[in-house]
């Protein structure tokens, strides 16, 4: 398995990615667009074959933000999601920052705990951020000189 930057070519495949995923997703065009803002975008591979993605980048000038991050059901927890979060921190620490934080559905118990693996911890609950009415717990993860800090 490779993590390589996304392009172009895999926006078709990311986006399914996506729709199997989530309830609700981004629009391939905003896919697209996030693309060409340049945010931090990255694909997991296997035999040529995209896996999953991540999207990130700096939202304020000292927060890193996961935006999306997804993986194929069919390679679910074979480490894809893994490699991709890594990746994406350590991309996100070379910046001086202070945090990296995401939204996650509250009800994704799964989601949760991965993240938390990770040392990302629970912020705040966002009431009704999702269209379809579901919650989202915001968590962060501290950063100290752009190494992940156990704050």
């Amino acid at each position: 398995m490779i993590i390589r930057k996304f392009c172009p070519t895999d926006l078709k495949r990311v986006f399914e990615i996506e729709n199997m995923s989530f309830d609700q997703s981004y629009g391939i065009k905003m896919f697209q667009q996030l693309y060409e803002m340049g945010i931090g975008f990255l694909v997991a591979e296997e035999d040529s074959y995209v896996i999953g993605y991540v999207m990130f980048w700096i939202k304020y000038e000292s927060c890193g933000h996961i935006i999306s991050i997804a993986v194929d059901k069919d390679y679910r927890r074979l480490g894809a999601g893994t490699k991709l979060l890594i990746k994406a921190i350590s991309v996100l620490s070379l910046i001086n920052l202070d945090t990296i934080y995401l939204e996650v559905n509250e009800n994704n118990d799964g989601a949760i705990e991965f993240y938390k693996t990770f040392n990302f911890k629970v912020d705040r609950t966002v009431p009704n951020y999702y269209t379809n009415g579901d919650g989202a717990i915001v968590m962060y993860l501290p950063l100290r000189n752009g190494k992940v800090s156990s704050d």
